[in-house]
């Protein structure tokens, strides 16, 4: 049938829809009432009162028929419209499909006194760790549309700086705003990936508990709706909180969240020659490994943006999501027309 009308004609009828298009059913409603209304009696006797005022009218020639057809006009529009915004008809507007990957992913960041270390370059100038791993981050977080994605930054307290959102632009703004000195300035590593698995674990995320270690872990092999990835950055050893790091990463294989580690810094604990507050590696290897992640080593700026196209590579598998048509009710225009055909009725009334 489309095919028979213009291509105006048809753009325009695929733009609208019914909420309830057998609604429409009900239009001849009053005809088959009408019809099925039993006649009276023959032979039932009556009286007709006429009121002086159609008297009237009809002695000055006033055609009361005319006056039935207006008022029989208003009855059917405010019949009509009243079924045409019961059908409830809507504007469908047309939606951009966003790239989606079913992934929950948790950033979180060391902001302990050591990242204020001036050993990273950054536009050919020297500037701290904190300030290139903010450029570097920021334009990961814009990349992972489509992902819930979060941010919790650790020192000797956590603290959820951003909550998973698909808003990424949020998410980056909470990460360019930390600073060092908010949440203190030793390093407690443990607490912090406790805090970002608690907002991931179905308790944490829905109910607001805190995911315990004894609960019932999912099966193995077992498909997840979402997958569910930790992203850990730190510049120093756990030096501070209440839980050990691999504690934590045990908790975080029974829950089936994959925890990624970035080791930060040109020295570890293998070769600090005496240096204080140096990246653990080796513990964060260990949680990565445990995990199913990967422990990524970046000792320069370079390193860093390579580390972030590796995460974005092992974590892709993004996909436009199927559009979802927008639609915007008309309803309220029928029932409007209803309105004042019904108000046209009872001023019909008034002055007969």
């Amino acid at each position: 049938m489309t095919g028979l009308l213009p291509q105006g004609l048809t753009a325009l009828a695929s733009a609208f829809d019914l909420a309830s298009p057998y609604a429409l059913l009900l239009l001849p409603l009053p005809l088959l009432a009408a019809r099925l209304m039993p006649a009276e009696r023959v032979g039932s006797s009556g009286a007709l009162r006429v009121p002086a005022s159609l008297v009237a009218e009809a002695a000055r020639g006033e055609s009361i028929a005319a006056r039935g057809r207006g008022r029989a006009v208003l009855i059917w529009t405010l019949w009509s419209a009243l079924v045409v915004a019961l059908a409830g008809p809507r504007l469908v507007l047309p939606a951009t499909a966003l790239p989606a990957s079913g992934r929950e992913i948790m950033l979180a960041m060391d902001l302990s006194g050591s990242m204020e270390r001036r050993d990273f370059a950054l536009d050919g100038q020297t500037v701290t760790r904190l300030a290139a791993v903010k450029r570097v981050g920021t334009d990961f977080i814009r990349r992972r549309a489509g992902d819930r994605i979060g941010l919790v930054i650790f020192a000797n307290e956590s603290y959820v700086a951003a909550s998973p959102s698909f808003d990424t632009a949020t998410v980056a703004r909470a990460l360019d705003e930390a600073t060092i000195g908010l949440v203190g300035r030793s390093t407690g590593i443990g607490d912090g990936l406790g805090l970002a698995l608690k907002r991931l674990s179905p308790t944490g995320a829905e109910a607001g508990g805190v995911p315990q270690a004894g609960g019932v872990p999912q099966a193995e092999g077992a498909p997840q709706a979402t997958a569910k990835v930790v992203i850990l950055m730190t510049d120093g050893a756990n030096n501070a909180g209440q839980t050990t790091p691999r504690d934590v990463a045990g908790l975080a294989k029974e829950l089936g969240i994959r925890v990624h580690t970035i080791a930060l810094g040109p020295r570890d604990l293998s070769n600090a020659d005496g240096e204080q507050d140096v990246v653990d590696t080796e513990t964060l290897r260990d949680i990565a490994d445990l995990t199913g992640g990967r422990m990524f080593r970046v000792k320069t700026t370079d390193d860093l943006m390579a580390m972030a196209e590796a995460i974005d590579q092992i974590e892709g598998g993004r996909a436009k999501a199927p559009p979802v048509p927008l639609r915007k009710d008309l309803w309220p225009w029928p029932a409007a027309l209803a309105f004042l055909a019904a108000a046209g009725l009872l001023a019909s009334r008034r002055t007969a």
